[in-house]
């Protein structure tokens, strides 16, 4: 049962881990050796690191989509055949991405401990047997592996000859909750523990939050609201958190049911997505007011991805941009126990792409504040700065990426349901007096602007873009630096005209290429990306923000005060002479 194959195989070339690990088409990875090749280098690149893969646990799950149980049973045969003895495998294979992060920090006793996990999901992108498929390794602090191990398990691909598997080990049956042990005379017990990872996660966030006061939040007659799992991992998380702990009504959850393919949807919680949601909500595309009835919205909407690591925020025909969403939750953390009883916030973080909000409540609130590339390993290495690497304390820590992605260190993942936690205790801490007029999401927004003035804020994502054309297009902008830096295009000045890069504070690694930023001298920025997260070909995205003081003009329609560093921001690029594009695929 437990005897090793060594199978021969040949190396492919493109096996390279973006910034959540491997994203390929399904019928990619379903290829003779692609998974297992893939498996093999991972497992080979942290056994290089000195982890000791036969002692304590392995955890495997994933977002449920099209070829994970398959992928599961793989991971187990070859993790068996390579020495690991532990494996903790999530129940029917659901495991969200922020639950894993959980599952391997919490989940003791101590010597069976998660050394680290496979977490199958190729997150916002589409689902199905046409789709994409991912598979990332996250490490034993909960986080996703750092460039070190990314880049020598890319290594490890372009030269592997072999790998190994226990072809006779049996179907494991992750249903059923509990201990499969599994015994050979030569090789003594494995032992497969299908755990409840909603369980886990739950259990983690009844210590962050103040659920008895979401609790009187919900049952006020003058609150409703809407979550939209969009048919992805969360739906039974969302049951249990709002449902059983909360006591909402199950009719607030709507694409609750996972689904392999999403129900042929693009579980991606943005304004041109998730459109169940928004037209409950009352939005357009656009984040605008329809013309539904007020009274027939629910006060507070929210939706996460397919592995329910990213989250968008809906008030009452009210869209909150990721940007001011994160820079309002750090404003409010202290309505939070987790930041209050440890003393409140000591940092904050942001991707630089990311909007400057945040940056204006740190320095308000003396919070060392940071900026990092896209990726939230990033933020784990600060997070972790005391206990792995003996630095500077840096938590409690709030961090954030304009990609809906919001999070803080109680687990080393970005965490749908805590943003939409610390909303409801946001709005809980503005509506204890149920005699009194309800205090609405937009309300919090706009008295925000008021402290702080308001960073106008959006992005254009250009979808399925050849690799080769955005790549020139990236090259021809660095090119043109010199030739744009002091330059001045309508009402602008180019201050700065350079690509982004970043010094690791805390292991002192430094991160080069990270993106394209033109850096106007009234503080507006325009930046350029190639996204790292696509299945095939490429999303450029393109940001842009202009800061508006307290002084000014805080209402104004988004696309209105954008116009112009659109257009400047076309022609710096010649996006349409390089892609073929004339309109983005998403505007957020």
């Amino acid at each position: 049962m437990l005897a090793v194959t060594e199978v021969k195989t040949t190396p492919f070339t493109d096996q390279k881990p973006g910034t959540s690990g491997l994203r390929k088409k399904v019928k990619v990875v379903m290829q003779e050796h692609y998974l297992s090749n893939f498996v093999q280098a991972t497992i080979d690149a942290v056994k290089a690191t000195g982890t000791d893969i036969t002692k304590q646990s392995l955890v495997i799950g994933g977002d449920g989509r099209y070829f994970n149980p398959e992928a599961i049973q793989v991971i187990i045969k070859m993790a068996v055949a390579n020495g690991v003895t532990r494996l903790r495998v999530a129940q029917n294979g659901l495991m969200s991405t922020p639950a894993c992060s959980a599952l391997i920090r919490e989940l003791g006793p101590t010597w069976q401990k998660a050394f680290g996990a496979f977490i199958l999901t190729a997150s916002h992108n589409p689902g199905g047997i046409d789709e994409d498929f991912g598979i990332k390794y996250n490490c034993e602090n909960g986080g996703p592996a750092p460039e070190k191990i990314t880049n020598a398990i890319f290594e490890i691909t372009k030269k592997i000859a072999s790998y190994k598997i226990c072809k006779q080990f049996p179907e494991v049956d992750i249903s059923v909750l509990g201990e499969q042990k599994f015994t050979d005379e030569e090789r003594g017990t494995v032992v497969v523990e299908v755990v409840d990872t909603v369980q886990e996660h739950v259990k983690l966030l009844k210590t962050v939050f103040d659920f008895d006061a979401i609790k009187k939040l919900i049952s006020r007659p003058d609150f409703s609201f809407v979550y939209d799992s969009m048919h992805g991992v969360q739906g039974p998380y969302a049951r249990a958190v709002f449902c059983n702990e909360l006591g909402a009504p199950e009719s607030c959850l709507i694409n609750h049911i996972p689904k392999n393919d999403f129900n042929g949807s693009h579980a991606d919680p943005n304004l041109t997505y998730a459109v169940d949601l928004t037209k409950k909500m009352g939005v357009d595309s656009k984040g605008l007011p329809t013309n539904i009835p007020s009274s027939e919205v629910p006060v507070f909407g929210a939706a996460c991805d397919g592995d329910a690591d990213r989250n968008m925020i809906l008030g009452r025909q009210f869209f909150v941009t990721p940007s001011d969403s994160l820079a309002i939750i750090a404003a409010h953390a202290n309505v939070i126990p987790f930041f209050r009883l440890q003393g409140g916030l000591k940092a904050v973080a942001r991707s630089m792409p990311t909007s400057g909000a945040v940056d204006l409540v740190a320095k308000k609130l003396n919070l060392d504040l940071f900026e990092t590339p896209t990726g939230w390993k990033y933020f784990g290495n600060l997070m972790d700065s005391k206990v792995i690497f003996q630095g500077k304390e840096y938590t409690p820590f709030i961090c954030g990426e304009e990609s809906f992605g919001t999070g803080s260190d109680h687990v080393r993942e970005k965490d749908g349901m805590w943003a939409v936690l610390c909303w409801l205790s946001i709005l809980a801490h503005y509506n204890t007096d149920a005699q009194k007029p309800f205090v609405h999401v937009e309300e919090i927004v706009k008295n925000h602007w008021r402290e702080y003035g308001r960073n106008y804020y959006c992005r254009y994502d250009y979808e399925g873009v050849t690799s080769a054309s955005a790549e020139s297009m990236m090259k021809e902008m660095i090119n043109s630096f010199s030739n744009n830096t002091s330059r001045t295009i309508g009402n602008y000045t180019i201050k700065v005209a350079d690509e982004f890069e970043y010094l690791d504070p805390v292991d002192a690694s430094v991160s080069k290429n990270q993106g394209v930023r033109f850096l106007m001298t009234d503080g507006s920025r325009i930046v350029f990306r190639l996204s790292g997260t696509a299945g095939s070909g490429a999303t450029v995205r393109l940001y842009l923000e202009k800061y508006e003081p307290v002084t000014g003009n805080l209402f104004q329609n988004t696309a209105d005060v954008m116009n112009e560093l659109v257009q400047i921001a076309l022609e710096l690029s010649q996006l349409q002479q390089f892609t073929g594009r004339s309109e983005p695929t998403v505007i957020t």
